[in-house]
């Protein structure tokens, strides 16, 4: 085997899809790509992401407690990668790359229509940001879009190169120990 540099972990283990987080702040809409998150309870539902206070969003989820993070699919790729290539502080990324905003039930950020799905989330653990930009979310609605024909996601693996979800293994037979959870 090959040692690499151990600041490549993430690229080995990064948890989920690159997601999409939308915040709202005095009224105007950002979207930011952000790669860092993770599950970190199953009920109630908690989700951990990291946004650090050099992207725009952070102002905003710290003000306001809330956003929306949207999992695009592997036909906004470029969509995705462009979006992180520039600052909500001088764009409107809504309107250059033709997302559509639809409001959400419960937060004022909006949610993405072009994404496969749509988590609304409030902050609900703020104890780890200051040493980590690590906030802690509570899910509080998730709308789907069923009748999207592509559902691939994108897993980033670092340095622009990406993994794209493909099929499924379906093994729920087989987890006994967990057939209690929803």
């Amino acid at each position: 085997m090959k040692e690499i540099a151990a600041s490549q972990a993430y690229r080995l283990l990064e948890p989920g899809p690159i997601v999409l987080v939308t915040t709202s702040y005095d009224g105007k809409p950002n979207v930011m790509t952000m790669g860092f998150h993770m599950m970190i309870q199953h009920a109630p539902p908690l989700i951990g992401c990291v946004i650090g206070p050099w992207d725009h969003s952070y102002q905003a989820l710290s003000e306001t407690g809330e956003c929306v993070i949207a999992i695009p699919a592997l036909d906004l790729a470029e969509t995705v990668v462009d979006i992180g290539n520039c600052s909500g502080d001088s764009v409107d990324k809504f309107q250059r790359f033709g997302l559509t905003a639809r409001p959400a039930k419960t937060v004022s950020a909006p949610l993405i229509a072009e994404c496969l799905a749509n988590i609304e989330c409030i902050v609900a653990d703020t104890t780890v940001v200051d040493t980590y930009n690590l906030f802690i979310l509570a899910v509080k609605r998730i709308w789907i879009d069923e009748t999207r024909e592509e559902t691939r996601t994108l897993h980033h693996r670092g340095d622009g190169s990406f993994t794209i979800d493909g099929g499924t293994l379906d093994l729920r037979d087989r987890m006994v120990k967990w057939r209690h959870l929803p």
